[in-house]
């Protein structure tokens, strides 16, 4: 989230949002969601502020279960 919100600034090319869905999905739910909070990144976007808090909650959920099963 701070590469592309350093590139925004920038004007250069940006992450796709497809890539950062990628990442998320792939268990990085709670780096992006807390990126997005500390760079002030993607958060007026409501498939991003909605979207990976909730694949958040969802991988630690999963990560609970794997650890204790």
């Amino acid at each position: 989230m701070g590469t592309d919100k350093n590139y925004a600034k920038k004007h250069k090319w940006r992450i796709p949002e497809r890539t950062l869905w990628k990442i998320a999905i792939i268990g990085g739910a709670c780096g992006t969601t807390l990126g997005m909070s500390v760079f002030r990144h993607k958060t007026q976007h409501l498939n991003f502020k909605w979207g990976f808090p909730f694949l958040a909650i969802a991988d630690l959920v999963i990560f609970y279960f794997l650890i204790h099963i």
